[in-house]
């Protein structure tokens, strides 16, 4: 890609932009993201951009449709100023769990998102870990979907965990789950739940072995915690000896941090993707940043190069 390789963020989580701009030796672009007097967001773009290829920074997580629309005025602003190619960098694409309609009359809010985030003007998506993959077909731009699984096993492979055992708290995310086992070597159970309602599930069974092992939840998030919480209450009910979390997104809804820290968790352990409250740590929870990995894919979108040796 010929031009300047640009580095741009809204309110999302300026931390976690400011150290994928220092791993790549760059300064975040000045711009102004901010509110009017009436509530609309506003957006300025304070430095020349014209043939830059740029990079805007920005995780729609709470409050959600704040930060869908500082996204999205971004994008729009760099396009008319003339960048040369514009990439939504979401490193969590909030409304995924709209992914489809469960019922009659709903809307499938992740396509329409999709839909908005071209319109806006972007060339293309850089995101992680999305809640369904098939998402990354709403898109009619390219999409590199980059994965936290590697960064979480290689924590865990590190800790020495005795005897342990990977669970996938629900049928969909078996995949997810088997191939978290294979980069720990270690075994596998499956948790199957119902969700009578949103953000309420109920466990029905589990197949699996976890008598006196070290049980490892591994999710794409973490919402309400009180799936999670149930969950790691079950496998010790079960005889697990110990009971960890893995998950990319630490979205902490509402309560979530005290229902985290009143489960019989261990440990659990999330990526930097949404920024955490200051006293997460209270609820024994571990953030490893996804600020390299982002940092390497795109220096490899902007020079042209694959990006399969950053999923090994």
């Amino acid at each position: 890609m010929e031009g300047r390789l640009q580095i741009f963020s809204g309110n999302a989580n300026r931390p976690l932009a400011q150290a994928i701009a220092n791993s790549l030796n760059l300064n975040l672009g000045r711009s102004i993201v901010s509110t009017f007097k009436n509530g609309e967001t506003r957006v300025k773009i304070e430095e020349n951009v014209r043939g830059s290829d740029v990079f805007v920074i920005q995780p729609t997580c709470t409050p959600v449709n704040q930060h869908l629309m500082e996204l999205l005025l971004l994008i729009d602003a760099l396009r008319r100023a003339s960048a040369a190619r514009v990439t939504a960098v979401v490193p969590y694409y909030g409304y995924a769990k709209q992914e489809k309609k469960t019922t009659g009359r709903e809307p499938i809010s992740a396509k329409l998102v999709a839909n908005l985030i071209r319109v806006a003007g972007a060339d293309r998506m850089l995101t992680m870990d999305l809640h369904a993959p098939a998402i990354e077909g709403f898109f009619d731009i390219p999409v590199d979907h980059l994965q936290a699984g590697p960064l979480l096993a290689e924590y865990i492979r590190g800790a020495n965990l005795p005897d342990p055992v990977v669970v996938s708290p629900d049928a969909g995310g078996v995949g997810r789950a088997n191939s978290f086992r294979e980069r720990i070597g270690a075994g596998l159970a499956i948790i199957a739940k119902q969700r009578p309602q949103p953000d309420v599930a109920e466990m029905i069974e589990m197949v699996g072995e976890v008598t006196g092992k070290t049980a490892i939840i591994v999710d794409d998030m973490i919402s309400t915690g009180g799936t999670l919480a149930e969950a790691a209450r079950a496998l010790k009910h079960r005889g697990a000896e110990h009971v960890y979390a893995c998950a990319t997104h630490g979205i902490f809804a509402g309560d979530a941090l005290s229902i985290i820290a009143d489960s019989v968790l261990v440990e659990t352990i999330v990526t930097d993707t949404i920024p955490l409250l200051s006293d997460y740590r209270d609820a024994r929870i571990r953030v490893i940043s996804v600020a390299p990995l982002f940092a390497e894919a795109i220096m490899r979108i902007h020079k042209d190069l694959s990006l399969s040796a950053l999923f090994s």
